[in-house]
């Protein structure tokens, strides 16, 4: 062997040639196939590897409708339309990607809510889980400038609204607003802009997401058990275990996809947004798309314009200190009986406001929304400190291989350890 060359394991005589100069696959080995993994996941440890291979789909059928589409307000809305109709499936392009984001944000908020419900944000995870609520952001800012790109009714006015909203800003708000469109209304230089970033921010999401990952193979996954591995006796390799079990997920995933794709392409979408952009003709409601639901509510649920503007945007950079707001020492929610039940209120309070705002703002719609609000702000704020300190968790189990008897106890007399199921 040359010096400085890499020793390579693999018998395959072109990997291992390939390997011994530029070690991908012992890398890809060591982090995808003997990767020590808790041995208890269940199934909503699979969101993980669907948001990756969601991001793949989104990145690849984004760079073929980008050579078909035309970014300029008299040919943008036409475009999209000859995509539609004139371009080799073209339909299956447009519906695939359309519907590929309402898929992954069900992935990412799954991936979220479990992060909420099994503690993944505890230490020693705690940059793991910013580096995700950064991924979650990209995501907005990518999925807004997207859905602007049709230059239908609900494009042209949602592209509107939402930019008019840094104007709430003193001193700098009205700068940022000219700066995002590019002049002193939404058009052409606005959608100029919007395109060059909606095709560049998925790349910036692509190398996040490596850093997310890097991160999880420093620390380690958590476990539905909340506590740490104390042996090899706890660990499985990722490889075959978890990749069959994620093909599993990703087979249900797909089917999913396909019946929305082929079956129901414009449920998630709105009608408004297949007439032509129209800056004389307000709709009577606009909306955005169903995923900024919850945060438009929040917006529209404080009448003050900078004030919802600064919890709208608050309601999703309170996540970053999560990690703290949370005092209990007990990761998992399995060995916390109240503070679970608080996190199902929230959950449910998350649903609410994004059934609110898809209303119009009135009557029952805005008290329901305030009230969804404050409690969405005082689960995080007041409750989960206050539960750190207030409730007693159930015992832990001992470790992850032995199962949980009696609340986590010792094992009985004549009892043997068995291995948990792999769930």
């Amino acid at each position: 062997m040359a010096a400085g060359q890499h020793k390579s394991d693999f018998t395959n005589p072109v990997v291992r040639w390939i390997d011994a100069r530029l070690p991908v696959f012992t890398m890809m080995e060591k982090e995808y196939g003997t990767f020590p993994t808790p041995r208890n996941f269940n199934y909503f440890w699979n969101f993980g590897a669907l948001a990756m291979v969601n991001l793949l789909i989104m990145i690849a059928t984004g760079i073929f409708l980008a050579m078909q589409y035309t970014p300029h307000v008299s040919m943008a809305f036409d475009s999209v339309e000859r995509i539609m109709r004139d371009v080799n499936y073209g339909w299956l392009l447009r519906y695939v990607h359309a519907n590929g984001a309402s898929m992954f944000f069900i992935v990412v908020y799954i991936h979220i809510w479990r992060g909420f419900y099994y503690g993944s944000y505890k230490a020693p995870r705690e940059l793991l889980w910013m580096i995700g609520v950064v991924i979650f952001l990209l995501m907005m800012a990518t999925a807004f400038m997207g859905y602007v790109l049709p230059w239908g009714q609900m494009s042209f006015w949602g592209a509107t609204v939402i930019t008019n909203l840094f104007s709430a800003f003193p001193v700098i708000g009205e700068g940022i607003v000219t700066w995002l469109w590019g002049g002193f209304s939404v058009g052409n230089p606005t959608l100029n802009r919007f395109f060059s970033l909606h095709y560049l921010l998925p790349f910036v999401i692509f190398g996040v997401v490596f850093l997310h990952v890097a991160a999880l193979h420093v620390t380690g996954s958590n476990n539905p058990l909340g506590i740490d591995p104390k042996g090899p006796q706890d660990t499985v390799p990722f490889h075959p275990y978890y990749t069959v079990k994620d093909s599993v997920g990703l087979v249900v995933y797909f089917i999913v996809f396909s019946i929305l794709v082929f079956f129901f392409p414009n449920y998630l979408g709105h009608p408004d947004n297949y007439i032509p952009a129209n800056p004389l003709v307000t709709p009577p409601h606009i909306v955005p798309e169903w995923y900024f639901l919850p945060f438009y509510a929040i917006l529209r649920a404080v009448p003050d314009k900078l004030g919802g503007v600064l919890m709208m945007f608050g309601s999703i950079l309170i996540w970053f200190v999560v990690p703290w707001l949370d005092t209990s020492p007990v990761r998992s929610m399995r060995f916390r009986p109240i503070a679970k039940w608080f996190l199902f209120l929230w959950t449910i309070a998350f649903l609410v406001l994004m059934y609110c705002g898809a209303k119009p703002p009135e009557g029952i719609y805005v008290v329901l929304a305030r009230a969804a609000t404050i409690y969405y702000f005082a689960y995080f704020l007041v409750i989960l400190p206050l539960l750190g300190r207030l409730e007693r968790p159930l015992p832990l189990p001992e470790s992850i291989a032995r199962p949980v008897l009696r609340g986590g106890g010792p094992l009985p007399a004549g009892a043997t350890s068995k291995p948990m199921e792999k769930a």
